[in-house]
This record gives structure tokens, sequence and C-alpha cells, in this order.
């Protein structure tokens, strides 16, 4: 289930401070709260006075509108709307003199403000508006100018931090000890890439990446929060998340600016990691396809190289290639095949290799490792969108790194005569190929054509719809050495039915039943049919 966390970002923080706060100044000690009291936490960014009726077309978010009642002294009948208006326009409150112009607020308003969470403040006749403004606004600036002050430290301790050389655990931690919170940084599918902060509050975190609890709110009805969350973009793609969970709720608006600020930061550090990653698998790609191609040096020089990247080719291996299907978006679809492959080679042979090519991803694993399972899962991972498919070969066994090439060459004509028999994303092994493997190297696709058409004659084509059913009869006789009776049942014919079948195909192929090599020339002409892009 998608976490209820705040996706913050960038320009998403509202700055100033709450209502509740505001009551707290000096100038407003003996303001009262008339009603509305859910809506403390309402942050106020300015301040606005009400001089005149159509005052609605004037307001702005977040604003503190003060009055005397003076525009409303004739219309007492606009106050049950006025609240509701307001709220709409998306002001934070409403603060009113009485006994002047105004005696008393309508019961319907104040039940109005606490329905609406729109706080209603009975202001003191003896202060003046200059000296609320004055006080408030500089609160207001003071605090923003303090949380910008804050938010720049913290920027410069972060980009000290990837100066340095730091990756993401520096910059959980550097943000854990900064905003004394559980910090961890989670890439795109939820999986955990750091975390920092005290133990107990870090297993929460990594239990709850995808949960949290909506924000509390402190007494002073400032915004506060349990858990909070901002992306991490970079380059117009999305990296992961930089949550942050605090158990005593104390995740402030504030705080968040400063994990935004962390996120920029770790999108510096992914985007290195991924130039990194870039160039140390391009190495790991161009040795490999030295080591299929027998351009790697020695067997010793060739198992010391591949021990370097973590891999192990002096045991006996087996080869996959997965190569993608024509008529996909090779561009993206590329990517996505090796990210697949990748993670299920290491899920079932961390020492295996894996590489991409050009239009294919080439594993060389255990030959002891369930390939079959390990192609599923890769196929599993490999997401729909954009539309592509792989087909996948598998090699014989190779019993160490010198018959690699033979092992590479097997694989790829197993993935690509699989998807001659079965289609695109096919799986196939060298030796379940049999005669196809031999009819995969006629390069001569026309002299196929033609070996069809003098051997199958009529039946070489759908013209008739009878021909296919004639082929299938065809098939199953000589699958069953010409046992009349067993082919029969296969296809479910009265024995007359497939004598009368077996006259008729003989009329059209000649006495296939008293020539043996008749018969070997319809099977291979049977199965050039069944493979496709002949």
């Amino acid at each position: 289930m998608e976490p209820s966390v705040r996706p913050a970002s960038t320009g998403t923080i509202t700055h100033g401070v709450s209502v509740g706060e505001v009551l707290g100044v000096s100038t407003l000690a003996d303001a009262r709260l008339i009603a509305g009291e859910s809506g403390l936490g309402r942050i106020v960014q300015r301040l606005n006075v009400m001089e005149v009726p159509d005052i609605l077309a004037w307001v702005k978010p977040h604003e503190l509108l003060l009055t005397t009642g003076y525009p409303l002294r004739n219309t007492p009948q606009s106050l049950g709307r006025l609240v509701a208006d307001l709220d709409e326009r998306g002001l934070s409150a409403l603060a009113i003199k009485l006994g002047r112009y105004v005696d008393e607020l309508p019961a319907e308003m104040a039940e109005q403000a606490d329905r609406l969470g729109f706080p209603l403040i009975q202001l003191p006749n003896d202060v003046g508006f200059d000296d609320i403004l004055n006080q408030v606004l500089t609160d207001i600036l003071n605090r923003q100018a303090a949380v910008l002050a804050r938010a720049e430290e913290a920027h410069r301790a972060l980009v000290q931090v990837v100066l340095a050389g730091g990756g993401l655990n520096e910059v959980t931690a550097e943000v854990a000890h900064l905003l004394d919170v559980s910090v961890a940084a989670v890439d795109g599918s939820g999986r955990v890439l750091a975390a920092a902060g005290p133990a107990g509050h870090v297993t929460v975190l990594c239990e709850s990446v995808t949960r949290e609890g909506p924000p509390a709110a402190g007494a002073d009805g400032v915004r506060k929060r349990s858990f909070a969350s901002v992306p991490v973009l970079a380059g117009g793609h999305h990296h992961g998340r930089i949550v942050a969970y605090s158990p005593s709720a104390g995740i402030r608006d504030s705080d968040i600016g400063i994990l935004e600020r962390a996120a920029t930061v770790a999108a510096l550090v992914v985007t290195r990691q991924e130039a990194v990653n870039a160039v140390e698998s391009k190495y790991r790609a161009d040795f490999l396809r030295d080591v299929l191609t027998g351009r790697a040096g020695t067997v010793e020089r060739v198992t010391a190289r591949a021990r370097a990247f973590g891999w192990d080719l002096s045991r006996p291996v087996t080869v996959l290639v997965a190569e993608l299907d024509p008529d996909g978006d090779e561009r993206s679809a590329q990517d996505r095949l090796m990210a697949c492959w990748t993670a299920a080679v290491r899920r079932h042979d961390p020492q295996g290799a894996v590489a991409g090519f050009s239009h294919e991803v080439v594993a060389v694993v255990d030959a002891s490792a369930d390939v079959a399972r390990m192609a599923k899962d890769a196929a599993c991972a490999f997401p729909d969108a954009p539309p592509a498919t792989f087909s996948t070969g598998t090699s014989r066994p190779s019993p160490g790194a010198e018959t690699l090439p033979e092992a590479y060459a097997q694989a790829l004509k197993a993935a690509r005569v699989g998807r001659q028999l079965h289609g695109p994303g096919a799986v196939a092994h060298f030796d379940q190929l049999g005669v196809y493997r031999l009819l995969s190297l006629v390069n001569d696709t026309d002299e196929l054509h033609a070996f069809v058409r003098e051997t199958l004659g009529p039946l070489a084509t759908d013209d008739d719809a009878e021909n296919a059913d004639l082929r299938r009869t065809l098939q199953a006789l000589l699958e069953t050495n010409l046992n009349v009776a067993e082919t029969a049942r296969r296809l479910h014919f009265h024995y007359n039915t497939l004598r009368y079948r077996i006259g008729k195909l003989e009329r059209l192929l000649g006495g296939f039943t008293d020539d043996p090599h008749l018969r070997l020339n319809l099977t291979l002409a049977l199965h050039v049919l069944r493979m496709r892009g002949i």
C-alpha cells in the first residue's frame, strides 16, 4: 500500500508562523479565541486589514485578517457567509474587535468556524493594528531568516560531505545529526540503501518506509509529523526518496526544507555513482566480450581478471544469452533487460558473470545453477511498459574459460532458433534444438522455401483450408512411424477415415509409406515450416 507520507518537494514548504504562535505575541496577550480551535496550526505569512465591505477581492492565502467590524456594521446578515468565503480563499484566521461597530458574532458564524477549523479571534480594544502588524511581521521575518540560515548551514554541511567523497551513508548520517531524527535513503523499488539514527528508530523507519500515520499537532498548534518523505530527482528521473522518522512527531515544515536539500545532495551522489557504474559496466562488458570471442588471453589471465570483478570462471559454467526480440524499443528495453538479469544472476549465483552488449545480455553462471528458474525470474522482473520481450538461449555446460566461446555460440544459436520455433519470449536449450540447429545453419532461405515447395507440393501453402489439416495428419503419421492405430487415437479419427486420408496424402506427395527417404524429406520440410522467419 502506498504511504501517506507527505511528498514534499522544493517550493512546497509554507514558511511563516502558526495562528497559535501569533496568539502568543505580547500585543495579543489578552486576545481570546472565539471558535475554530482545530485550525490553530494554520500558517500565517502576511497580515491584512479589512477596511471595505468587498474585502474578498483583495485577500490572499495565508493571511491573518484584522478588522474593527466597521465595514460589516450595516450588513450583519453577511457575517454568516464570511467565514466560508475567507476559508475558501485560503486565509489563516479572522481577528475582530467587538463592541464598537459589531457587538457580537452570530452563533452560526462560530459554528461554521468550528466546522471548518477556521480560527475566529477577539482582539483587545486597547491594542492598535499597527502594533499587531509590526510585531507579527517581525516575528515572521525573524522566523523566515532563521529557517533560511539553518537550511543554508545544512546545505553547506551536506555539500561538504559530497566534496569529501562521502556517499548516501554519510549524507543520511549528517541529516540525522542536523535534525535529531532517523533518516533513510530509499531507492525507487523501496529498498533501503542507507540509514542513520538510533538503532531502534532506524528499525521502525525501515519497516515503515511505505507507511506513515497522520501528522500530529503540538500544543501550540505547530504542524508536526512522525514521518516525512521527499523525492530524489536527477536528470528528470525519480531515483527514490529521503525518508525521516521522529517517534515524538517532531518533524516540522522547516525540517522538510533541509530534507529537500539532502535529496538534492543525494541526487548528486546517485548521479556520481551511476557514472562510476557506467564506466565499470563498460569495462565488465568489454572484458566478457573478449572472453566469449577468445581474445582475452590465457586461461590464467582470464581467471585472474574475472576474479577482480567478483566472477568465478574457473569452474564448470553455463552460458545464457537473453536477446531482445525485434520490434521492441531497444534503447529503453536494454537497460531494463540488464537490470532484471543482473538481479536474477545475483540471486541464484553471486559469483556469476553478467554483462550487457548492444541488444543482448550474457550471463555465465555455475553449471549446477537452476538456469530455467533464473530465466523465469528475469522474465517476471522485466516490466511490460513500453512493450518489449526477449528470448533466452542456454548452452551446454562448459568445463572452463577456454571453451566459453563455443558455449556462447551455442547459447546465441539457442536463443535465435528458439525464437524461430516458438516466437518472441522463447526459452530454449542448445541440446533441445535437434535438427532445427542444422536447419538454422542454412543461410539461403530461398533454397529452404524451394525445398518445402518441392517436397510438400500443394500442402506447402494454406491456399486450401484443408491443407493445414492434412499436414497435421502427415505430422502425426511420421511421429508415430506410420502406426495407423496410434495416429487415429491421437487425432481422434476413425480407422477407416485415417486410411482414406493416407491415400489422399500419397496421391499428393507420393508413396511415402514405402519410401523412407521421402519420409525423411517430408519430416524436414515440416520442420522448416515450423521455423519462423524462414
